[in-house]
């Protein structure tokens, strides 16, 4: 199984339980598991964490390496997919747009595209005025889980070392 890491894995992982100042594990677990070809995002979420310009962005900066992968033919050619069902919905012109625009878009492109399950903190929810990742992937027979699934699924362990 390889995964594919919405924008959220990355920001809630730096804010909260997995700060670069004080978990470097979990950041190491990334570079790893996509050097194994397990782990992966998008460059419309490298963008996204770009903007951010703090912390973060220089770790995506200095260890990025490939990990946001680029929209290619096989990628655009899933957005047909993804648009035809998001306007087949009961969603809001106003929120097909924006859904339309952003990152989640690509991502859910980029995991038909390549067979990926799609990581994020988002749940699914029935609103028509804002289109989450999950019901999307729903829609699309995408699975989908949150990054303490994924962490669980891959036998992840940040252990502390002893101390000196």
């Amino acid at each position: 199984m390889t995964y594919l890491l919405d924008a959220n894995v990355f920001i809630q992982a730096k804010n909260l339980h997995y700060g670069l100042d004080f978990c470097p594990a979990f950041w190491e677990w990334l570079i790893e598991n996509h050097a194994m070809g397990k782990v992966a995002s998008i460059d419309k979420v490298g963008d996204e964490i770009a903007a951010g310009g703090d912390e973060l962005t220089d770790w995506v900066r200095d260890h990025g390496n490939g990990m946001f992968l680029k929209t290619d033919a096989p990628v655009a050619a899933q957005f047909g997919a993804v648009s035809t069902w998001i306007t087949g919905q009961q969603y809001e012109p106003a929120a097909i747009n924006t859904f339309l625009q952003v990152a989640d878009f690509y991502l859910i492109a980029h995991a038909l595209a390549r067979g990926q399950t799609v990581v994020t903190h988002e749940v699914p929810a029935n609103s028509v005025k804002r289109i989450k990742i999950p019901n999307v992937c729903i829609g699309l027979n995408l699975r989908f889980m949150t990054p303490y699934e994924m962490l669980r699924r891959e036998h992840a362990k940040f252990v502390l070392g002893k101390k000196v």
